[in-house]
């Protein structure tokens, strides 16, 4: 099996524990007020497995793969979108602010990349 059906397959099974710790955290804890709140908490933590792709991205560079800044820029964007979704309730302002910083990470992030 190739490097990437590896870490595809691998993308699949924390993808599944993302959505059962998501499940799981809404009972017992009480985290969320809208048992709907649990997609936004699946899109954050998946964004979050896509950073830590991104690192592993970085590692192992492969020919025509989406490059490691790529999969970081789509990972902090949808950390960012989660946490607004889930933030929208408290106000649409930090909404936005969580967006902007986000946008604002990613911006510093591209100019200070080194080619």
């Amino acid at each position: 099996m190739s490097n990437s059906g590896k870490r595809g397959l691998l993308s699949i099974g924390v993808f599944l524990l993302i959505m059962v710790a998501s499940i799981l955290l809404y009972q017992p804890l009480q985290l969320f007020t809208d048992w709907l709140l649990i997609v936004p908490l699946i899109v954050a933590l998946a964004g979050c497995w896509l950073m830590v792709l991104a690192g592993l991205r970085a590692a192992r560079p492969q020919q025509y793969e989406r490059g490691a800044f790529s999969t970081l820029s789509w990972g902090v964007l949808f950390v960012a979108v989660g946490g607004a979704w889930f933030l929208y309730g408290y106000g649409w302002f930090y909404s936005l602010a969580m967006v902007l910083i986000a946008l604002a990470f990613i911006a510093i992030a591209a100019a200070l990349k080194l080619k």
